[in-house]
């Protein structure tokens, strides 16, 4: 069977979410031929993270309850991640997705965590550097995101936290994790 995701994703998406998960997708198929990654599960990961991004809060609070998915404090007073929080187990239990690295891709696609996998890092990158990102410094982070993982996920949560602690918002520890391992192991 021949799942078609875009049309899944699609009716759920407002058009220029849709135009990002489609652009997710193809930096990450990009990322997945240059650093040797499955590029079928980095599409379907690409055009799956955000399936949950558009729906309201409290339909995510109402699935939150029926899929027995509790939030931590920190998490609570983040809403940002509470998509990628409920899209990981949505496309568990309403997909039948059951490839556990694709499922924690679109998980921590917003936190990362520590010890990601290639698909992981990939799907957290080529969110932060898609054709339709233009955010101030994306240019830079396209050029690292090319030349080496590594630096590119440095630079990535970097630009995370220092983000957050400028907008006084909590951390959340899996970035915190990810942050403090990716420059212990320098």
């Amino acid at each position: 069977m021949n799942v078609d995701y875009k049309e899944i994703i699609r009716p759920k998406l407002t058009p220029k979410r849709y135009f990002h998960s489609l652009c997710v997708a193809e930096e990450a198929v990009i990322l997945a031929e240059k650093y040797g990654c499955d590029t079928e599960k980095a599409y379907l990961a690409g055009v799956l993270h955000d399936i949950m991004k558009d729906i309201s809060k409290e339909e995510m609070l109402k699935m939150f309850k029926e899929f027995d998915i509790i939030l931590t404090d920190v998490e609570k007073q983040a809403p940002k991640l509470w998509h990628a929080i409920l899209g990981s187990e949505y496309i568990r239990r309403e997909l039948k997705i059951d490839d556990e690295e694709i499922i924690s891709a679109v998980r921590y696609h917003t936190t990362a965590k520590p010890d990601m996998t290639l698909l992981e890092k990939i799907i957290y990158l080529a969110d932060f550097t898609s054709q339709d990102r233009d955010y101030n410094g994306v240019d830079e982070m396209r050029i690292a995101v090319r030349e080496d993982l590594t630096v590119a996920m440095k630079e990535a949560l970097k630009f995370s936290v220092a983000d957050l602690v400028s907008q006084e918002k909590a951390i959340h520890p899996d970035t915190i994790a990810a942050y403090n391992q990716v420059f212990m192991n320098m």
